[in-house]
């Protein structure tokens, strides 16, 4: 990955010095101790495929910082250190520093170096995206980055893995039950496919720790839908896709997140794709908690239609489960 530069920004110069004596062999790893160091690096030596920026800075911090590099440099992924992840400042980095991935201090040089990888993979994706949509074969290529997207996901949260599949097989079924067009099953199997994609940000302690994570914590992976939105919204995809995934933790109550819809404000699509997450995710085993089964998760989408779920849907997906013998 040597032919794509890194640039780390902090202004502790001890810090710098430690990343990259033990990742130099790795990347290509510049570093600045300052955001207006870090503007100029990027203005007169860019472009960076991977910039990762401290939170605390002096005179311009960390969001600041990464805000001006979506200006002047918007294809570079960004990244954010902090010592305390802090709610409203982890929405104010997703929202104007467009961040990629946050890591907490002290952050061991091997999460760095699996982050920055990581990184560079999702550059190397949009790079090939372009290329793709240039040359008129996106269309043909699509199905590729997606898998590429949920290989990502899942090398991070192993507990997770094949959860977006058995998401995406229940979803479809539920689609075809409810007898919706060829266009809208497609849209909702890409959907369905890399609902997850903004958990790349999350730090993985938090996805895996088997006890109950704080209320900052949990705060931060409610941002994965908006995470997700904001990774995919610049992709060219026939389908609103990327509005899909920001919605698919939406309530018909509008006690969902990120944005609060209700009724038919939520797109047909997520109502679909929200049931059969939560029956896969009740259903299967987590790093907190073992299965609920089956029927708990079924009672779950019937005693709460018409409230959180759409009533067409559940009945679709209880029919499957009762009269169709669906199985994951």
């Amino acid at each position: 990955m040597t032919n794509y530069k890194v640039l780390l920004v902090d202004d502790d110069t001890e810090i710098l010095k430690s990343f990259k004596r033990r990742l130099r062999t790795r990347f290509d790893i510049e570093t600045a101790a300052s955001g207006e160091e870090g503007l100029r690096a990027i203005t007169d030596q860019g472009p960076y495929a991977v910039v990762v920026s401290d939170y605390r800075m002096p005179v311009m911090d960390g969001i600041e910082f990464l805000a001006r590099v979506s200006q002047v440099s918007p294809d570079s992924v960004k990244m954010m250190l902090t010592g305390q992840p802090d709610l409203q400042m982890a929405i104010k980095a997703v929202n104007e520093g467009q961040v990629f991935r946050f890591l907490t201090k002290p952050c061991p040089p091997e999460s760095l170096a699996q982050a920055v990888e990581d990184g560079l993979k999702y550059y190397k994706l949009v790079e090939a995206e372009r290329e793709l949509h240039g040359l008129k074969k996106w269309r043909q290529s699509v199905e590729s980055i997606i898998l590429a997207f949920v290989t990502l996901i899942e090398t991070r949260d192993p507990y997770t893995a094949g959860h977006q599949q058995r998401v995406t097989k229940l979803a479809e079924a539920i689609a075809r039950e409810l007898g919706l067009s060829e266009g809208q099953i497609e849209a909702i199997r890409m959907a369905a496919t890399i609902h997850d994609i903004g958990k790349i940000y999350v730090p993985a302690e938090f996805l895996n720790r088997p006890g109950r994570l704080s209320e900052v914590e949990f705060n931060v992976i409610k941002l994965h839908p908006q995470v997700g939105y904001e990774v995919l919204k610049s992709i060219d995809f026939e389908h609103p896709v990327a509005r899909i995934v920001q919605q698919h933790h939406e309530r018909l109550s509008g006690s969902g997140y990120p944005l609060g819809l209700s009724g038919g404000d939520i797109l047909l699509e997520a109502r679909i794709i929200t049931v059969a997450d939560v029956v896969e995710a009740m259903n299967s085993h987590r790093p907190y908690r073992p299965s609920l089964g089956l029927d708990v998760a079924l009672a779950e989408i019937a005693g709460n239609k018409d409230k959180f779920y759409d009533p067409d849907v559940a009945d679709a997906c209880l029919n499957l489960f009762h009269e169709k013998k669906f199985e994951f």
